[in-house]
């Protein structure tokens, strides 16, 4: 039970910060979506067909590396996400606002709501799942640091898409998102005296 708050708590935060911060200020990531929308323009297939194919892709990937509980949960919170992001879409509200304040807000939350699901032993069936399974083969492979340096690859190779003004307060974002996962980890480990690999399961 207290995983399913976790997970429903951190998709909260997560789909607060996209769909009211980050989307209205036109700020991009290096998440599923930002990689799909740069391989439909290079193959001209619909961005959706394309961040589905990754999706079930990744929930294959979760099954057969980190396990049945895994998948479940990720489930859950991706329902969640779902769920959340069209509720916080269409409601008539959006925060208009400098594009550093907006990436360091929107970077802090998501952080944090990432941290939620990942502690819960779930995904949002992200790039985050290579990053749990390539911490799980190799404990010196950080999440966080592992997530960073994805989501930075994939916005720089859609550079000539995104342009270099959205491109680096991506990677800004970036920055700042696992920046915040990877302390909040650290503090839980200190405050538990868990390692990386007791947090994410």
């Amino acid at each position: 039970m207290k995983d399913i708050i976790k997970i429903i708590l951190g998709n909260i935060i997560l789909t607060f910060a996209y769909a009211l911060i980050t989307v209205p200020n036109h700020i991009i990531n290096g998440g599923v979506t930002s990689f799909s929308l740069i391989i439909s323009q290079l193959i001209n297939t619909d961005v959706t067909v394309i961040a589905n194919i990754f999706t079930i892709i990744l929930l294959l990937l979760s099954f057969i590396f980190l396990g049945k509980e895994f998948v479940l949960k990720s489930l859950l919170s991706s329902v969640c996400y779902m769920f959340f992001l069209s509720f916080f879409h269409v409601l008539p509200i959006s925060f208009i606002m400098n594009p550093i304040i907006c990436v360091s807000i929107a970077g802090i939350m998501v952080g944090l709501g990432y941290f939620l699901c990942i502690s819960a032993n779930a995904s949002t069936v992200g790039f985050d799942v290579i990053a749990l399974i390539l911490n799980k083969k190799n404990r010196k492979f950080n999440v966080a640091l592992t997530i960073r340096y994805i989501g930075i690859a994939i916005l720089m190779f859609g550079i000539i898409s995104f342009g270099i003004s959205s491109v680096i307060y991506g990677i800004l974002f970036t920055v700042i998102e696992t920046s915040t996962l990877n302390i909040c980890t650290k503090l839980r480990e200190s405050k538990f005296g868990l390692k990386e690999e007791e947090i994410v399961r």
